[in-house]
């Protein structure tokens, strides 16, 4: 037997399935596009994601006959939602929580129901990344959509609906929509109010770790499974990494290095100080505990806009040697610090400062500078970010001594290196970096009884690879540096608001 682990990312998805001990049967991926049609709009195409699922659901069952899968969980981004009719048809593309059209629907949001209020009733700071002000954006463009709709589904009971079990929705996934009380793990009457929407557009909340039904058998089949498959409420995509990497207790934080990069912390449930960080306090995917979260919407979508639009070099190096073209445009840094400084804000400023005005800025640029100055500065940028919401989460009395790192930037040693440089904490990185997948696994495992509870299969499955230590004669360089990172935002904050203005 095996279990199956499902993540929907941003810009690809993953299905691997694990044997009873964690170890990595087989997996699959698909990257798909990540749409643009206008500027700040970005989505995905919802029956292109399912398709690229279902070729990966199918790759991975044709390599794992003697161990069949009993049970699976998924995972997902957060906030990006499908509205689709009773009958299955998606009626719009999903906007992904970088989106920014909604900027107007969220002001007006907020000034009804005030900053304060939103955060007592959902631990979340007030953007527009969630999924209720998208769903207002709607109301005011499209007020026919919103009434054909029967549910409008994030992507992990979009799949559950795909795979013919009731679309329900866990508490970690319901917060990101912003309509989600977590004080009475419901639908918030007064959020959804203010959202224009009904109750039972909504999937069921339950738990995470809920078996919710099974896959009928003429699709499974179809899908390549060969028995019966327990579909098992899963995870919003970074408590599901937490999970998957071991992130149980407090003290010990997961880094995730994917589309975006983000900083999940154990906590106790959300206490006012958080909404001056902007950082969000919501249900792990560990029940009864919550997480603290703070990161940025730019992460590894900056190396894959270098790799697309300076990286012709690297791509050509990587055609010629058969390697992977990322490991090529890291390895040709070396291992001293840089000087050059970036802001990766690409799609606006992230959690920490919620500007949706900044952008992006590198500076430092000579007739001397490289591109492997610039990698470095992208690698060195994020991971200044990073190290500022590590402090302010110790400020706002969430602990974080310790770091887990997962994802695909966690198989760069050299980056590692530098974040654990950078934060002055060690960096582990675990024996896989498909986390979010092991982490819904572990679900399917408990839910079904092949194990006992979450914190037996931790210690069973999650192993150290290995762990970077910060090297104490870099702090001072990086500490000044950290100190100028921050001070560059502040500078520019008037020219972005500047700008923006005039947009």
């Amino acid at each position: 037997m095996s279990l199956m682990g499902i993540d929907v990312g941003t810009t690809g998805c993953k299905v691997v399935a694990f044997d009873e001990g964690g170890i990595v049967l087989a997996g699959a991926g698909r990257e798909y596009p990540l749409l643009s049609p206008n500027p700040g709009w970005y989505e995905l195409d919802p029956e292109q994601v399912w398709s690229y699922i279902r070729e990966c659901l199918r790759a991975v069952n044709g390599q794992i006959g003697h161990d069949p899968v009993t049970a699976l969980s998924l995972s997902s981004q957060g906030e990006a939602m499908v509205p689709v009719t009773a009958d299955g048809r998606v009626l719009a593309n999903s906007p992904v929580s970088s989106d920014r059209r909604n900027a107007k629907q969220t002001a007006q949001m907020e000034a009804a129901l005030g900053r304060e209020r939103i955060f007592e009733l959902t631990g979340q700071p007030m953007s527009t990344i969630y999924t209720l002000p998208k769903i207002l954006w709607w109301r005011d463009n499209a007020p026919e959509m919103i009434e054909q709709t029967w549910k409008f589904l994030c992507y992990v009971d979009f799949v559950a609906h795909k795979l013919g079990v009731e679309p329900v929705i866990d508490y970690s996934m319901a917060a990101r929509t912003l309509a989600f009380d977590y004080r009475t793990e419901d639908w918030s009457d007064e959020l959804l109010s203010a959202g224009h929407i009904r109750r039972d557009q909504l999937s069921r909340p339950l738990p995470s770790g809920e078996i919710i039904g099974e896959i009928p058998r003429a699709l499974a089949a179809e899908l390549g499974f060969s028995g019966s498959v327990k579909v098992v409420t899963g995870g919003h995509d970074q408590p599901a990494g937490a999970l998957g990497a071991g992130v149980l207790q407090p003290g010990t934080a997961m880094l995730a290095i994917g589309t975006t990069e983000a900083l999940v912390a154990v906590t106790e449930k959300p206490r006012k100080p958080m909404l001056g960080y902007n950082v969000s306090c919501y249900h792990h995917a560990a029940p009864g505990s919550f997480i603290a979260l703070s990161g940025n919407q730019t992460g590894g979508r900056l190396l894959r806009w270098y790799r697309d639009e300076l990286g012709a070099a690297e791509r050509a190096i990587a055609a010629e040697t058969d390697r992977d073209v990322y490991d090529v445009i890291i390895e040709q840094i070396d291992d001293a610090p840089g000087d050059m400084i970036l802001l990766p804000y690409f799609v606006g400023s992230g959690g920490l400062h919620d500007d949706p005005s900044a952008t992006g800025v590198v500076i430092g640029l000579s007739f001397d500078s490289k591109r492997a100055d610039i990698v470095r500065a992208i690698l060195e940028g994020l991971t200044y970010e990073q190290a500022l919401c590590i402090r302010l989460l110790n400020e706002a009395g969430v602990d974080v001594n310790r770091i887990r790192a997962i994802g695909g930037g966690s198989r760069s040693e050299r980056w590692m290196q530098i974040k654990a440089d950078i934060t002055g904490l060690p960096v582990s990185v675990i024996h896989t970096s498909e986390a979010a997948s092991l982490g819904v696994a572990m679900l399917a495992g408990c839910a079904t009884g092949v194990y006992g509870g979450l914190e037996e299969a931790a210690e069973l499955l999650i192993k150290v690879r290995k762990t970077f230590d910060p090297r104490p004669e870099r702090a001072a360089h990086y500490q000044r540096q950290l100190t100028l990172y921050d001070e560059l935002y502040r500078a520019l904050r008037p020219i972005y608001q500047a700008m923006s203005a005039d947009d």
